[in-house]
């Protein structure tokens, strides 16, 4: 072998080498890049249902008031997020639950997930482990939402939610390292809490 076929002969092994260091470098960047997608934030939007009839019934629907209050939500979380919007809806089976739910998810074209009202830690799981990265909204109830908020570490110190107080928004961000936050959000028509105190007079 010669001189220039030596020179060749290492030039293409210089080559291959780069060749594989690219390589294993955008495999590398690849894997980083499923690994931080994978391991993305988590939010969950909880809400209380909206306004409900004061009757008899175990399972009373939406009032007027209640329909509007929806309404307003839908405005509000229809974008949520500028890219994406939100990925999946959770609600309990009561009638004022699912009413609440149901214009949101026509209007984002998701299907309403069913979960029972006290079981905490089976659906924030099922959440928690088939959305990571997501964002969810979850329709509960003034007793139920404390619970599910303290559930996931967030903030044992959620006030309690009045009989007639619907307008809260709790965000979790539940990031894939470091601290779970709560922000809570008012909409529509404002929490009066005289309001019982003048009904009753």
């Amino acid at each position: 072998m010669d001189i220039d076929d030596l020179q060749i002969d290492r030039g293409k092994k210089r080559r291959r080498r780069r060749l594989q260091i690219a390589i294993v470098y955008i495999a590398m960047a690849i894997g980083l890049a499923w690994f931080f997608e994978s391991q993305a934030t988590t939010t969950i939007i909880f809400v209380r249902h909206a306004e409900k009839e004061i009757s008899n019934y175990d399972d009373p629907e939406l009032t007027a008031e209640g329909k509007m209050r929806v309404f307003e939500l839908t405005r509000q979380l229809k974008d949520a997020d500028v890219v994406a919007g939100i990925d999946a809806i959770y609600s309990t089976p009561f009638k004022r639950n699912i009413q609440t739910a149901e214009p949101i998810a026509n209007a984002l074209g998701l299907n309403i997930n069913i979960y029972e009202k006290n079981k905490y830690e089976d659906v924030l799981d099922e959440i928690l482990d088939g959305f990571k990265g997501k964002i969810i909204l979850v329709v509960g109830h003034s007793d139920t939402l404390p619970g599910l908020i303290a559930e996931l570490g967030a903030s044992k110190k959620v006030p309690n939610i009045a009989d007639n107080e619907y307008d809260n928004i709790y965000i979790v961000s539940i990031p894939w390292f470091g601290k779970t936050k709560t922000i809570r959000l008012r909409y529509g028509s404002p929490y009066d809490p005289d309001e019982m105190t003048r009904a009753v007079k």
